[in-house]
């Protein structure tokens, strides 16, 4: 079978590559306790933790409190720029980091930008809406993230009334929500626009005015019905199409380019249907799977920038006193990716188009500021001692660099470390330029 679950085996063994491989995809760069822990508790216990999204312990509890309230502040001041740090905050502390790659992957399928939104609130709203449906039915997350009044400001639905149609919503709801470009016409825009009037927001509140919807017959892909709003995304859930759509995009996430073939991907998409499109049986098949596990695919797929940036953070556990998440929405906006503000109802680009000679100087620069503690209030740079030391495993200069290179998973070439030995002016200064170089390595850079 084509998504066949994987076994280790002795020429694939579950090894330090392959639990860096399943966190990486399925969150972001762990730290060496996580590997250390994956290591020990065998794949199908890695993948069970991985999943868990069930009752909170304590600590859980804490962090959800605590982002809560910084949410809240971000939204009770207005201000975009707290909200981004307060995403980052989440992503960075966050003991689920399957929930925000998830949330993350979400937004960039439903994008909706601030720049027209002009509303902390509904885009907080709106992203929160993003995490509670994340791995449930894509049926509940469609229509609950249609229905935001972030979405309806962005699409312009609240000119959409039976005497003029707008087509913004209906037309990205076929083309980029669910159906996919090829799989619909232009009547089938226009009838759902019909279907969709009378959907309004009026002080940041989503409702239906019966009096601007149109009640009449619409046909779209060639079936006739008294469509309204909820009527065309239960039928729209239901299409092969849409099912082809959210496999596409959950591979997008979860393997490199050119990975999944033709044969593979319908097989997911036959299985998404067949399971009424819940994601939670989509991503455990797909993590579960020899494909995702197959040498193809590890190493396979570059990293957007939020990946880079969080996913170094998390490695080096400056998560436990965290770099100014104001300073790193500077960064990732420096780096291509603005969170809250997309680049078009696109999102933004995948694969290959992260990476170009400016982006490779960009996050060279953002590796080297951050072992020196530019991103810090204090300007601190990194102690290279606690790590290493804090597992035992630092006794000589050599262990310490054997150290960081297994974490971050890139050996720094011979010339790199003569160069680091001669420009700096002490041992630490010396770790840290190489801890960098192997952070912007182009190795470590495809995830």
């Amino acid at each position: 079978m084509i998504w066949s679950v994987w076994q280790p085996s002795q020429k694939q063994p579950w090894d330090v590559k392959r639990v860096k491989h399943l966190l990486r995809r399925s969150g972001f760069s762990p730290d060496w306790k996580t590997i250390q822990a994956g290591l020990s508790n065998g794949v199908e216990k890695t993948i069970d933790q991985v999943l868990d999204f069930g009752p909170q312990d304590e600590s859980t509890q804490q962090f959800e409190s605590l982002a809560k309230t910084i949410g809240e502040a971000a939204v009770g001041a207005d201000s975009a720029d707290r909200l981004r740090a307060w995403w980052i905050f989440r992503m960075i502390m966050t003991p689920k980091p399957l929930e925000e790659r998830l949330t993350l992957l979400w937004h960039n399928h439903f994008a909706t930008s601030n720049h027209k939104v002009n509303s902390v609130a509904a885009m907080y709203e709106q992203n929160l809406h993003l995490r509670t449906h994340c791995l449930g039915k894509f049926s509940d997350l469609l229509r609950s993230v249609v229905k935001t009044p972030a979405m309806m400001i962005w699409l312009d639905a609240s000119t959409n009334r039976k005497e003029h149609p707008n087509e913004n919503l209906g037309r990205e709801l076929l083309e980029l929500f669910t159906l996919g470009e090829g799989n619909y016409n232009e009547r089938d825009v226009t009838e759902a626009a019909r279907s969709l009037t009378g959907w309004t927001v009026t002080t940041q509140k989503v409702h239906v005015e019966p009096a601007y919807h149109d009640p009449g017959k619409k046909t779209i892909l060639g079936t006739t019905h008294s469509f309204n709003g909820d009527g065309l995304l239960d039928f729209l859930v239901k299409q092969p199409a849409t099912a082809r759509r959210i496999a596409w995009r959950l591979c997008q996430m979860f393997f490199g380019e050119q990975i999944v073939d033709e044969p593979a991907m319908k097989a997911l998409a036959d299985g998404l249907l067949a399971h009424d499109l819940d994601l939670k049986w989509a991503v455990e098949t797909i993590l579960r799977s020899e494909l995702f596990f197959s040498d193809a695919n590890i190493r396979s797929r570059i990293a957007s920038p939020v990946e880079y940036v969080i996913g170094a953070i998390r490695c080096l556990e400056m998560n436990k006193h965290p770099p100014s998440t104001f300073f790193l929405a500077a960064q990732l906006r420096h780096l291509g990716q603005d969170l809250f503000h997309p680049p078009s109802v696109f999102g933004w680009p995948e694969g290959r188009a992260w990476i170009d000679t400016r982006s490779v100087l960009a996050r060279t620069q953002f590796a080297e500021q951050l072992v020196e503690g530019q991103f810090h209030q204090s300007k601190t740079p990194l102690d290279v001692s606690i790590l290493p030391k804090q597992y035992g495993l630092a006794n000589s200069r050599k262990q310490t660099q054997a150290f960081f290179a297994d974490l971050i998973g890139n050996e720094v070439d011979s010339a790199s470390v003569a160069k680091a030995e001669t420009n700096a002016n002490d041992e630490d200064t010396m770790l840290r330029q190489m801890i960098a170089k192997a952070i912007s390595s182009i190795d470590n850079q495809i995830i």
